[in-house]
């Protein structure tokens, strides 16, 4: 997926939402600016960012990966990261890299 795929996502469904850039950039705590760079493809905004709008749009990223080395490396460094720190209580913990 492209920045500028990403961005047409955020404008649809803030549109279908009826709301307006000032609006949503204001519910998910950013800039009028940032929203419109993000809606516009710009490929160089922050990614945390780009997640809490998705989530005040109550859309979510998702990562998929090929199954393969590569993924394993990934899924087992994510396991180290859990076993290094507690789990919250009463939960599990989620791998650093998930979204979701």
């Amino acid at each position: 997926m492209t920045p500028a795929e990403i961005g047409s996502i955020v404008r649809a469904a803030r549109r279908a939402q009826g709301l307006r850039q000032d609006q949503l950039a204001g519910a998910a705590g950013v800039g009028v600016r940032f929203l419109s760079e993000l809606e516009r493809g710009k490929p160089t905004v922050r990614l945390e960012k780009v997640i809490t709008v998705l989530d005040t749009l109550g859309c979510t990223l998702r990562v998929e990966m090929p199954w393969g080395e590569a993924a394993s490396a990934v899924a087992a460094s994510g396991e180290e990261a859990m076993d290094r720190s507690a789990a919250p209580a009463g939960g599990s913990q989620r791998p650093a890299w998930s979204t979701e």
